[in-house]
């Protein structure tokens, strides 16, 4: 689908210079001398390169629509995952770069979305918060507040974040997999 070259909004998928692009960021600029344009930060979707573009308000662009399917993760062998729909247990391979720095996230079991374009994967979206267990860090300093300190903190995958004080090495949180932040400790059932 054509659209117009000042249209696109971050999170949209375009065909670019015969590759397939996702918006990061756009910012609208008005010179002094010349006209209007957007000026796009892309990054490919498939090796994740990064480009900076401008694009005029008088020129189309082909935006691409995602296929976007749930799998379950099953397992990994060297680089290649492998995850299974849910519904007809056909199971796909992927390369793990397709997943990005995320992969440390990855869990057996977990529901990830992947993206394909015409039948070809492009990326795999793990769920925005998911459980993890602190493997290392600090013991309560006595007299630290609660209030805006954090301390360091290595959870049972290796990822480094930034927990509140009351957290103790064995405990159980929800983390953000996109910023890779602390959220909350987990409520286990």
């Amino acid at each position: 689908m054509k659209i117009s070259g000042n249209a696109i909004r971050p999170g949209m998928v375009i065909e670019h210079k015969g590759r397939l692009w996702a918006a990061v960021k756009t910012q609208h600029t008005q010179p002094g001398k010349g006209g209007a344009y957007l000026q796009v930060e892309l990054r490919e979707l498939r090796d994740g390169t990064k480009l900076n573009e401008r694009f005029r308000s008088s020129e189309d662009v082909e935006r691409v629509r995602l296929d976007q399917r749930d799998y379950q993760y099953l397992y990994r062998e060297d680089d290649i995952l492998t995850f299974m729909d849910t519904e007809s247990f056909e199971q796909v391979t992927i390369n793990a770069s397709l997943v990005g720095e995320a992969i440390a996230f990855l869990q057996d079991g977990m529901m990830v979305t992947i993206e394909s374009h015409e039948g070809d994967p492009v990326g795999v979206m793990l769920p925005d918060n998911t459980v993890c267990t602190v493997a290392e860090t600090e013991g309560v300093i006595k007299g630290q507040t609660a209030a805006a300190s954090f301390k360091p903190a290595v959870l049972d995958n290796g990822v480094r974040v930034s927990v509140p004080p009351h957290i103790a090495i064995g405990d159980r949180i929800v983390v953000n997999t996109a910023e890779r932040t602390y959220v909350e400790r987990a409520k286990d059932e």
